[in-house]
């Protein structure tokens, strides 16, 4: 897997619900990022309880997804960070990305915490809430990492598999947390 763009974003505020809210989700490509313990240096988190953290210090998702969502939002201004991911990635799948598993990104060491569920901010930046269903029902949330090793990471670096876990996928923890008991 390669990383197409790393993002980050300054505070935005947007109005929810005859409210002014601070978010980060309005994410940008940059030449580079650093990965900390707890959070991308220099990236907007404005409710450490949903983001940031040493369960949620960077959020991945795939760039192999975004045609999709381009032809179901076609009227929005596409760009890497769309999903408020600090590292889109090609050839991301969160089938094979198991939990607790461990992998080099860029000059970082990190491992795999939890799938991304989304918030309503999604929503303001698609222009609809909407976006909330049709991201449940297509089943790839993108994954948080935990960074084991702080390192810088840009456009090119590889993810690359160093062990993996026998855990659970980030694609069954998404599937079990939202539709538990199911059938598909």
């Amino acid at each position: 897997m390669k990383v197409v763009s790393v993002n980050l974003s300054q505070p935005v505020s947007i109005e929810w619900n005859g409210k002014s809210v601070t978010t980060g989700i309005f994410k940008k490509p940059v030449g580079s990022i650093l990965l900390e313990k707890e959070h991308v240096r220099g990236d907007t988190i404005v409710d450490l309880s949903v983001h940031g953290g040493p369960d949620k210090a960077c959020y991945l998702y795939s760039s192999d997804f975004y045609n999709y969502w381009k032809s179901k939002y076609p009227l929005l201004d596409w760009g890497y960070g769309m999903f408020g991911e600090n590292v889109t990635l090609s050839g991301m799948d969160e089938a094979n990305l198991k939990i607790d598993s461990t992998y080099h990104l860029g000059e970082a060491l990190v491992s795999i915490s939890q799938p991304r569920q989304p918030c309503y901010k999604l929503g303001v930046k698609f222009g609809s809430q909407k976006i909330l269903k049709d991201f449940i029902r297509f089943g790839h949330p993108g994954a948080y990492v935990r960074i084991l090793k702080p390192g810088r990471v840009k456009k090119g670096d590889s993810f690359e598999l160093v062990e993996q876990s026998d855990k659970a996928s980030i694609q069954e923890v998404f599937s079990f947390i939202y539709h538990k008991g199911q059938k598909n």
